[in-house]
């Protein structure tokens, strides 16, 4: 959520800031109501203070032999009108609330405006594969292999869906603990958290109100509650409304769920197979820091993220978003983008944002400042770490060999029982 006094003090860059994201603004009925709102509160005060003056009048008109009456009249006729005041009062702000509740983030000044076509590639890791052979598509290559059944996903739960087997499974589950025991390695507190949320979590993660109908809600169950398409809605959430100390920052977490997404991709040959679906696997980080030490925690994320896609010797790169590329709640956000040979273009597999002060507004997530004593607003990021549906096409892919076998990345052969090799005979 935005700060308003950055509206009030400087609406014009605000504006500004915003329309690089796409988002199109006139401050004017927010800064209306926010006028209103003062004047109202003004006139409540008074009122009360007027209230108090004269109730403690009282006992000395009741003396002097006064007319106390008249008294309890202009007391009544005050909290009457302060009454009347304080329901517009309520009206105005629920008014405000609602106006800047859907508000973006900013993004940070640094970003281009526009969308996916100004997004910038500022590194790339390894060279792109070459194959002296007639290369195979993942979908292909998981069948064969019979890594992935695509038909009984299909069967069983319906397009979008797969179903790893044998080999494809124990591929996955390498993958998932392979990036556990790194994050575990760097000091990350792991988290398994529920996979049915409140509405308080999307609303605090930003997803809420404005997207609130793209995430999957369960019907017959009161508080309502949602699937969380990401881990990052549920670790977002584990210090709202609280008041951290500043000397127990920056925390670090991180979590492994299944993630559920509302939409998925049509089976077209860009979104064949793992691509795109309505579930899948996914390592997230969170942090929580003070808003000094959010640039720093922001290039761990990409280098945690970098350093897992590089260990699994893939060939990627790193993308800066654009302003509009960047997601709602987010300021700043680097993809990392792993290359997918039969498509001849590179996929996202981990997305590092720093939400800045956006997510803990909503979300009552203060700090104490050691120095001053005073409370402040905790800086949120977050990265996936990694999102598996993509690396697996990229594994198989990009280390296929003629004969059609997969060479198991060197990292992951521990957790696969020594396999090094994935050949057609391992199909079961």
């Amino acid at each position: 959520m935005l700060d308003i006094n950055l509206i009030r003090e400087n609406g014009d860059h605000i504006k500004e800031l915003l329309a690089r994201k796409g988002w199109e603004v006139d401050f004017t009925p927010l800064l209306n109501d926010d006028k209103k709102r003062k004047e109202l509160l003004l006139e409540v005060e008074a009122n009360k203070a007027e209230q108090n003056k004269l109730s403690a009048s009282i006992p000395q008109v009741k003396k002097a032999g006064g007319d106390i009456n008249a008294i309890f009249e202009k007391v009544k006729a005050l909290k009457k009108a302060n009454e009347d005041k304080e329901n517009s009062l309520k009206d105005i702000e629920e008014r405000i609330q609602k106006f800047i509740e859907v508000l973006p983030n900013t993004p940070d000044e640094d970003l281009l405006p526009g969308g996916k076509e100004n997004n910038r590639v500022i590194k790339t890791f390894g060279t792109k594969p070459e194959f002296g052979f007639k290369m195979k598509d993942h979908v292909e290559l998981c069948e064969s292999l019979g890594l992935i059944d695509y038909k009984r996903g299909a069967k069983i739960s319906g397009s979008g869906t797969w179903v790893y087997t044998g080999i494809g499974a124990q591929l996955e589950w390498a993958l998932l603990n392979f990036f556990v025991s790194e994050h575990l390695k760097d000091g990350y507190t792991m988290i398994l958290p529920p996979h049915l949320l409140n509405y308080e979590s999307g609303y605090t993660a930003g997803q809420f109100p404005k997207f609130s109908n793209e995430v999957f809600w369960l019907d017959g169950i009161e508080p309502h509650r949602f699937m969380l398409p990401t881990a990052e809605t549920a670790l977002v959430n584990l210090h709202r409304n609280e008041i951290l100390s500043e000397n127990e920052l920056p925390k670090k977490y991180f979590a492994y769920t299944p993630c559920y997404r509302l939409e998925a991709g049509s089976y077209r040959t860009e979104e064949r197979g793992m691509i795109r679906g309505y579930q899948f696997n996914k390592v997230e980080m969170v942090q929580y820091t003070t808003e000094e030490g959010s640039d720093v925690a922001f290039e761990e994320l990409v280098n945690k993220a970098t350093s897992l896609v590089n260990k699994l010797g893939l060939h990627f790169q790193i993308s800066k978003l654009a302003a509009g590329d960047c997601s709602h709640s987010m300021a700043r956000t680097y993809d990392v983008e792993v290359w997918i040979p039969s498509m001849g273009i590179y996929k996202e597999v981990s997305s590092a944002s720093n939400g800045r002060d956006y997510q803990a507004r909503r979300g009552m997530i203060r700090y104490r400042d050691q120095k001053s004593g005073k409370t402040k607003y905790c800086h949120t990021l977050n990265a996936s770490g990694l999102a598996t549906s993509r690396l697996i096409p990229a594994i198989v892919e990009q280390f296929q060999t003629e004969d059609g076998s997969v060479i198991v990345p060197e990292v992951l052969r521990p957790f696969m029982g020594g396999i090094s090799i994935i050949k057609s005979k391992d199909r079961k």
